[in-house]
């Protein structure tokens, strides 16, 4: 959804470039138009973001103190298992 966010955002800016040159107020609307989807559609990309990230049950990934699958304790750095 994000891909999309940005193209609407691009369309918008292209749409408010023509407006500006043009005098015109319909494509100013446009713009408008164009920008408020965008904005909806990055809030309910984010929202349903946050909402699968909170699912009991299954580790979000991107947590700060996540560290990931445990180690071996056989592999701790600084073993001398080849010696």
């Amino acid at each position: 959804m994000l891909v999309v966010t940005l193209a609407l955002a691009a369309v918008g800016f292209a749409l408010l470039v023509v407006a500006l040159m043009t005098g015109s107020v319909v494509w100013a609307w446009g713009c408008i138009v164009v920008c408020v989807a965008g904005a909806v559609l990055l809030l309910v990309s984010a929202l349903a973001g946050k909402k699968a990230a909170a699912v009991p049950g299954q580790p979000a990934s991107g947590v700060p103190g996540d560290r990931g699958p445990a180690r071996d304790s056989d592999t701790t750095p600084g073993s001398d298992e080849g010696d």
